[in-house]
């Protein structure tokens, strides 16, 4: 494996590891915590205060180690997109957990101001794509591509916006959002070598070796919590790296974990308003598993299982 792969990793996630113990004390003392719903599970009440915003460090920190390892990705057209998207996603959550914290409630951004923001970037994006690639996607074991025109700027329109908010639902248990992440680019890494784009496998290189830093202090019993600075900057990185590497319909299966989240409020919600009957005993649908008696930490490793046969199913289908 190309050396600057290997410090791009090592590097994000030393210091990771090293800006973490700093970074907790210090929300701490500014308050910077945890603000639980009212109307969420009981045994989540006691982590109220936990220090949150932690996506900060693994969304800054694997940009500062390519400025400095590999200034050059910077040039690419390609590469600025895949950035500014987990930079731009990571903007929006951080004032959306900025907001949560000096108010003291759960209220943040209002959701239509937040959706507006996060379709704005879909659509910057999908324009600045166009403009350099062709509007087409690939279509898996067939090896065929067809060409969506104005389809695939639906397509990119519902991949960031979608992808964004659901791995936003993922972040509700201790560990899961993080490691569920860590699986889902698992098999982009893959593909990024596969098509020799070494910027883009050593930057998301540099996120995995970050966001395995910040898991350390994210297992149960959470130390610190990523907040939406976090969950909607990794959403934008998967949706631009499906993107960039032509692999948009995999995403629905890779991203398998974030999907079934978002699904589960979806039926939650519509059954509810048609039916006044809920489907699920709470959703996003790792809290359901919660509350038919499974520990957290049990329902975070079934999801971890599940995400990594969605990843190796994914994996399998784009190489086929």
């Amino acid at each position: 494996m190309n050396l600057n792969y290997i410090l791009a990793f090592g590097c994000s996630l030393i210091v990771t590891l090293l800006v973490m113990p700093k970074l907790i004390p210090f929300l701490h003392k500014i308050k910077f915590g945890q603000v639980e719903r009212e109307e969420g599970l009981a045994s989540h009440k006691a982590k109220g205060g936990t220090p949150t915003m932690g996506g900060m460090v693994f969304v800054l920190v694997p940009i500062l180690i390519m400025l400095i390892l590999n200034p050059k990705a910077f040039t690419s057209m390609e590469m600025l997109i895949v950035i500014f998207a987990y930079l731009g996603y990571a903007v929006i959550g951080f004032i959306d957990d900025f907001l949560i914290v000096v108010k003291k409630n759960n209220d943040g951004l209002k959701p239509s101001v937040k959706f507006l923001m996060q379709s704005v970037l879909a659509v910057v994006f999908y324009f600045i794509y166009q403009s350099i690639a062709q509007t087409s996607v690939n279509i898996p074991v067939l090896h065929i591509s067809i060409e969506l025109g104005f389809l695939y700027f639906v397509l990119i329109f519902i991949m960031f916006t979608a992808e964004s908010n659901a791995v936003n639902l993922t972040d509700g248990l201790d560990g899961l959002c993080a490691g569920t992440s860590l699986i889902a680019m698992a098999p982009y890494i893959i593909f990024a070598l596969m098509q020799k784009e070494s910027d883009l496998a050593m930057f998301l290189l540099a996120v995995c070796g970050s966001l395995i830093g910040y898991l350390k202090f994210n297992l149960h019993p959470a130390k610190i919590f990523m907040g939406d600075t976090g969950s909607l900057a990794i959403g934008g990185l998967l949706a631009a790296t499906a993107m960039i590497l032509k692999e948009e319909l995999l995403l629905i299966i890779i991203g398998g974990v974030f999907l079934m989240e978002v699904l589960s409020v979806v039926i939650q919600v519509t059954s509810y308003k048609l039916t006044r009957k809920r489907v699920f005993k709470m959703a996003p649908i790792h809290h359901h598993f919660e509350m038919c008696g499974m520990k957290e930490t049990q329902v975070v490793l079934m999801f971890w299982c599940i995400g990594f046969i969605f990843a190796c199913i994914g994996l399998w289908l784009g190489v086929i």
